[in-house]
């Protein structure tokens, strides 16, 4: 029996954020995209998460689908059969942090939403994709889907994340982190932090040339990454 697969997108993002890795994840398996936009805690996405799910399952999160991820393991860790974290940090909220972020609830508050999208676009993907045109539609979609209402609860959400890092501790389950080699969001040295503390059962995987939207950048390689993922100590 194959672990049922629970997907938690990041920031602005929709499941079309892993669009290309549905067919490949869902064939003979259950797949469900968590609701990350109607809470502005990280607590209370998470029970909604939970509230929705089998009672085990396989959890994969971006970026801010990987804070949602932490928090999951935090309330429920038997519950969790393997573990993924895409472009994400295990790293605690600081004020240094929270404070472009409060400057983007501003301006989503103020009606300047397609300013912040615009804004956030120059830091979501590697350089040599910023004239990816498809690209940028497909991000500004999910975006203009989530609306500035949602954004705002996320971000509020994000700003009071805790450090998760004592949550990868000893973690005794297939863990994949990966990482773009040019995310400038989430850095590779904040991937490495989070393999090194979970010790043997993670699998670092950097993809180079790749920026912070890795299922979008490089779809071929995520989802190949994913599959191994989701086979490694198969617990049928």
């Amino acid at each position: 029996m194959k672990d049922p697969l629970v997907l938690v997108p990041g920031l602005s993002c929709n499941a079309a954020l892993y669009a290309p890795q549905w067919s490949a994840l869902a064939d003979g398996r259950l797949v469900l995209v968590a609701e990350h936009s109607r809470d502005d805690s990280l607590g209370a996405i998470a029970e909604r998460l939970l509230a929705a799910a089998p009672p085990r399952f396989a959890l994969c999160g971006l970026s801010m689908g990987g804070y949602v991820a932490f928090e999951v393991l935090r309330r429920a860790p038997g519950r969790v059969a393997r573990l993924a974290l895409l472009d994400t940090s295990a790293r605690p909220a600081t004020p240094e942090s929270n404070e472009p972020r409060a400057q983007m609830i501003d301006l989503a508050e103020k009606g300047a939403y397609d300013n912040v999208t615009t804004l956030l676009w120059q830091r979501l993907v590697a350089p040599a994709r910023l004239a990816d045109e498809r690209l940028r539609l497909t991000v500004r979609r999910m975006a203009e889907d989530i609306g500035a209402d949602g954004f705002v609860r996320q971000q509020k959400a994000i700003m009071q994340r805790p450090d998760s890092r004592p949550a990868l501790a000893g973690l005794a389950l297939p863990t994949l982190v990966l990482v773009g080699e040019e995310d400038v969001i989430t850095p590779v040295e904040e991937a490495r932090e989070m393999a090194g503390i979970v010790g043997e059962q993670a699998r670092l995987a950097t993809l180079p040339g790749c920026g912070h939207l890795s299922t979008l950048e490089e779809p071929e390689r995520v989802t190949a990454e994913l599959a191994r993922w989701l086979e490694a100590g198969h617990s049928g």
